[in-house]
């Protein structure tokens, strides 16, 4: 599971620093739309503002991750130590 906001991410991420070509990173986010292993959760104005809410009240933290404590996600296929932080499983380390 992801949103559209890390895809919006990964996006750039792709493009600048990585600098790959336009169609592999065309054919990658294609590829992960289609797959039947990857659920995209598109932020609503609703889930946008809990997430900024969340941001705003919490001065020393970058970081909601609002999406997962909604849906009651427990584990993130990560190595960012943020997760860890906001009490989830980091099954990358």
């Amino acid at each position: 599971m992801t949103t559209n906001y890390i895809i919006t991410e990964l996006v750039a991420l792709m493009t600048s620093p990585l600098r790959l070509q336009h169609q592999i990173i065309v054919e990658f986010i294609n590829s992960m739309k289609l797959s039947l292993q990857v659920e995209i959760i598109h932020i609503d104005p609703v889930l946008d503002e809990q997430a900024w809410h969340l941001l705003t009240k919490r001065s020393d933290k970058e970081w909601s991750l609002v999406v997962m404590q909604k849906l009651g996600i427990t584990e993130s296929l990560t190595t960012d130590h943020h997760f860890e932080q906001a009490g989830f499983i980091r099954l990358l380390k």
